[in-house]
C-alpha cells in the first residue's frame, strides 16, 4: 500500500529550531517525526512510501535513503516551488496509479490506518478525510436572558469543533481536480469539488492526534511520546 507524507512546510512556527533542520526531522523523544510517521505507517501495511518536500529536502533524503532501514520502499519528492498540501501530488501522479494515503508531515498520531483504510475502500470516493473532535475549556460563562431578566448560566461550557486532521485516502481520480505544479490547497481542493457535487466521505478518529507546528504543541508531544507511541512499537 502506498502513502505520501507532506514534508515541504518551512517550519515558521517553530523556529528558532526549524532554521537548523527542517520541520520533519524535529526529534521526539529519540526519533524524529517522521521516523515516528514511518514506523506507524509500516505497522498498518503502508510499504511503499513517498516524502513530499521542499524546504531542506536533502537533510531529509540523507537521513532516510531508501527506507530499507525501515523495512519499506522509500522516494523523495522534491518541489521546485511551494506548491502547497495538495500540488505536490501532482509530481507523483503516475506513481500513485491505486487508492492512497495522504498525511501532513507535522502531526503525531496513533490513529488506526488500516482501519481508516479500509472504510475508505469500502466508501470508493475521491476523497475521504479523516477528522477529529477537539473540545476546548471555553475561559467565561454563558449566560442567557428574557429582556432584563437572567434565565439561566452555564459555567464555563466546553467549546467543540470537528476539524480536519491532515489525514486523507484518494483514489487516482483524483487528480482530474488537480492542477500540474501549481499551488493548490486542500482547502481549494474540497471546494471544487463539493461545488461539483463529488462526494467527500469523513472519517472520525477517536485516537491521540496533534498538530505539532507550533512551539507549545512540540512541547507537549514530548511528554507523551514515550506512553503512546514508544511503547507502542517496541511491542
Amino acid at each position: 500500500m502506498k502513502a505520501v507524507i507532506l514534508a515541504g512546510g518551512l517550519g515558521t512556527r517553530v523556529k528558532p529550531f526549524t532554521q537548523v533542520i527542517p520541520k520533519p526531522l524535529l526529534p521526539i523523544g529519540e526519533k524524529a517525526v517522521l521516523e515516528i510517521q514511518i514506523e506507524h505507517l509500516k505497522k498498518h501495511g503502508f510499504d511503499e512510501i513517498f516524502l513530499a518536500t521542499n524546504y531542506k529536502s536533502d537533510y531529509i533524503e540523507n537521513f532516510f535513503g531508501d527506507g530499507s532501514k525501515y523495512g519499506v520502499t522509500l522516494k523523495v519528492s522534491k518541489e521546485t516551488k511551494p506548491l502547497g498540501t495538495v500540488g505536490p501530488l501532482s509530481l507523483l501522479r503516475e506513481h500513485l496509479v491505486e487508492p492512497f494515503l495522504v498525511m501532513n508531515g507535522d502531526i503525531l498520531t496513533s490513529i488506526d490506518f488500516s482501519a481508516f483504510f479500509e472504510f475508505a475502500l469500502q466508501k470508493q470516493a475521491l476523497l475521504t478525510v479523516a477528522i477529529k473532535e477537539i473540545i476546548t475549556p471555553f475561559q467565561f460563562g454563558n449566560i442567557y436572558f428574557d429582556g432584563d431578566f437572567v434565565t439561566g448560566i452555564e459555567e464555563k461550557p466546553d467549546i467543540r469543533t470537528k476539524i480536519l486532521t491532515g489525514i486523507y485516502v484518494m483514489t487516482p481520480q483524483v487528480f482530474e481536480h488537480i492542477p500540474d505544479n501549481e499551488y493548490y490547497g486542500m482547502d481549494k481542493l474540497m471546494l471544487k469539488l463539493l461545488a461539483q457535487s463529488v462526494p467527500i466521505v469523513k472519517y472520525e478518529m477517536s485516537e491521540y492526534w496533534l498538530d505539532i507546528g507550533n512551539i507549545e504543541n512540540y512541547e507537549e508531544v514530548q511528554k507523551v511520546y514515550n506512553q503512546l507511541f514508544n511503547h507502542q512499537e517496541q511491542s
